[in-house]
């Protein structure tokens, strides 16, 4: 704990290559529905509270409305999700979830629990492994607000 000088010693680093791992699992799981992986953060976001704004959606998965829009607009046209404009404010843009999207959820939860599965990584770990990181998140928070 006492070098911090080299690559393979910053935790960082190791994050940013768990997180590429990661990334790359999700990637090929997700490839048969033709999906990415930021897309299927979406999905995520929206099974858990569909219909919302695209504000909302944006705070939730942390992304700005210039990474978000044009993957919206992606999702839309490939018929994951739909788009509509409040009739009351016209600056409220509302993202709601497809038949599609319904109908897959099983199967593409299915599939990730599979690859997950497939890493050795069983559910106790799983739930170590999040609750630790969700300290760390917590404890960089702190430091960075």
């Amino acid at each position: 704990m006492n070098e911090f000088s080299t690559l393979r010693e910053q935790l960082c680093f190791s994050l940013y290559e768990v997180s590429s791992e990661f990334t790359k699992l999700y990637t090929n799981a997700l490839k048969e529905f033709g999906l990415t992986y930021p897309q299927y953060l979406v999905l995520l976001s929206l099974w858990e509270k569909d219909y919302v704004t695209m504000k909302e959606l944006g705070e939730h998965l942390n992304l700005g409305t210039g990474t978000l829009t044009p993957m919206i607009s992606r999702m839309e046209a490939n018929g994951w999700l739909k788009r509509e404009r409040s009739s009351f404010d016209e600056r409220k843009v509302f993202i709601s979830l497809e038949r599609k999207a319904k109908d897959q959820k099983a199967l593409i939860s299915s599939r990730i629990k599979a690859m997950i599965g497939n890493c050795q990584i069983d559910f106790e770990e799983y739930k170590l492994l999040m609750h630790q990181l969700a300290q760390l998140k917590k404890k960089l928070a702190q430091q960075t607000s």
